[in-house]
């Protein structure tokens, strides 16, 4: 067990709860993509079987085991071709940032439903200690990593959302010029993921904003519940 909890990022008894999450999120992330591609004329994703909330269509198991070991990793992205929008540049904008923003409702709805939970005393109800512990590390990680996600995604660089939602906002001639520094970002990108100093000043503090941002809806909505005087 020692030898396992050293390889992983995640804490052996928290795993359960970080793959339930993972599976929900990644799922309806691609799938976000997918739908909002074929609805906007394209049918590649369609075509391909990605339409769909089916879990295994959407995971890259190498990813997935990267993302348990090394703490990042993705899912099967979602082929779209932008050609095939009578709107190119503002169907593909929809269709990048769908993703992150399923993300987002993830986790306002996570929030939303834990701080219901805690407002109406069901948690105080639960007696036995290690359901009521498991249902709070699974919300705490439910809804921060979403929020991670979230945020994570929208970074400017290949092969994340934010560079796709750059690419269909910019210029044309802004365009060609990413083109042709696409991949010294990827490869900025991996330093970053590699690298424990860069990490230290980029993914880290996107951990903090993604607790604070749990932390702000929570707030809210224990205010829409009354649950401050």
């Amino acid at each position: 067990m020692d030898f396992l909890d050293r390889i992983l990022q995640v804490p052996l008894h928290e795993l359960p709860f970080y793959l339930i999450t993972l599976v929900i999120a990644f799922t309806l992330h691609e799938f976000s993509h997918a739908y909002f591609a074929n609805k906007f004329g394209d049918p590649t994703a369609k075509l391909l079987g990605r339409v769909t909330l089916n879990p295994v269509v959407h995971f890259d198991f190498f990813g997935i085991v990267l993302l348990l070991i090394a703490g990042f990793g993705w899912a099967r992205p979602v082929p779209v071709n932008r050609e095939n929008f009578s709107n190119p540049r503002l169907m593909g904008a929809i269709v990048s940032v769908a993703g992150p923003l399923s993300n987002l409702l993830l986790g306002v709805l996570g929030t939303l439903i834990y701080v219901m939970l805690a407002r109406f005393g069901v948690l105080d109800s639960i007696s036995n200690e290690r359901l009521l512990q498991a249902i709070l590390i699974f919300f705490n990680l439910f809804t921060v990593l979403n929020f991670f996600l979230f945020l994570f995604n929208l970074i400017p660089l290949p092969p994340l959302d934010g560079y796709r939602l750059l690419e269909d906002l910019a210029p044309r001639s802004v365009q060609g010029r990413l083109h042709q520094y696409e991949t010294w970002s990827m490869l900025i990108f991996l330093l970053i993921l590699f690298i424990p100093v860069l990490r230290a000043y980029t993914i880290t503090p996107l951990y903090q904003a993604a607790q604070t941002m749990y932390f702000q809806f929570a707030h809210f909505f224990l205010i829409l519940f009354g649950g401050y005087s």
